[in-house]
């Protein structure tokens, strides 16, 4: 037999066994869920639509379980009343993928850093990604938009010039306890404005703004938008995506 022929033979072979081996480390089974996905001027298929700009049928008062009294505009966003206190959704959540779009607003001067803008988003109504005017707007670096407050800096700052619409899109990793106690800490990956800005950091636990945050046990709870005194924001386009996690 010919030297061609033997190698050949031996390409073949070799061809049909890294094939076979191949198959040992195929995975068939489950197969992903389907889902439409679109753009961020739209939410997935499978996610839950929180505010779409008709209404707070999503929302209640953060302390009194009543109607938000915050503004619903014409076009399409919500703005925070000051004084009225935070909105919470009516369901809880554990591990979530959420989207938010915000704007701070045109007027700055005469406000000191903390009061432009300055508002939360609470995942689990315990931990806060801060919202803040922070475009030439020196602050406390923990402090600053994108901030897990006091807690993490933002990896950079993305923001925009006020009066711009922005969005965050965040990961969000619950923290799990067992019989009262913490047995994995929570994380946040976070993009604003398309820019990552966290990066799977973990939360060391319920946000304070005084003194060393800790954690104390508990389930599934609301996502909370902060009422902060001085210049209100704006939200809009607000969607959420329940996450499976392996505890």
């Amino acid at each position: 037999m010919s030297k061609f022929k033997i190698s050949l033979l031996l390409f073949v072979f070799n061809l049909g066994f890294s094939q076979n081996e191949s198959l040992k480390t195929e995975i068939w089974e489950p197969v992903p869920e389907k889902i439409d996905a679109y753009n961020f001027n739209k939410a997935p298929s499978d996610a839950i639509v929180l505010f779409d700009g008709s209404d707070f049928s999503s929302w209640i008062g953060q302390y009194s379980n009543k109607t938000p009294e915050w503004k619903i505009n014409k076009d399409g966003s919500m703005t925070v009343i000051n004084g009225t206190g935070g909105i919470k959704t009516k369901k809880s959540f554990g591990s979530v993928q959420l989207h938010i779009e915000w704007k701070t607003n045109e007027t700055t001067e005469n406000y000191k850093p903390q009061q432009r803008s300055n508002s939360g988003i609470f995942l689990q109504q315990n931990y806060e990604l801060q919202v803040l005017d922070s475009y030439e707007n020196p602050t406390y670096v923990n402090g600053q938009a994108g901030s897990i407050y006091k807690q993490h800096i933002p990896l950079v700052n993305s923001s925009k010039k006020p009066g711009a619409w922005q969005s965050f899109d965040i990961v969000f990793n619950a923290p799990v306890f067992k019989n009262n106690k913490l047995v994995k800490p929570g994380y946040f990956t976070v993009f604003q404005n398309g820019v990552l800005i966290q990066n799977n950091v973990e939360i060391k636990g319920t946000t304070t703004n005084v003194g060393p945050s800790s954690y104390k046990s508990h389930g599934k709870l609301p996502l909370v938008l902060q009422d902060h005194p001085k210049i209100p924001v704006n939200f809009r386009n607000i969607w959420i995506r329940e996450l499976q996690t392996k505890d």
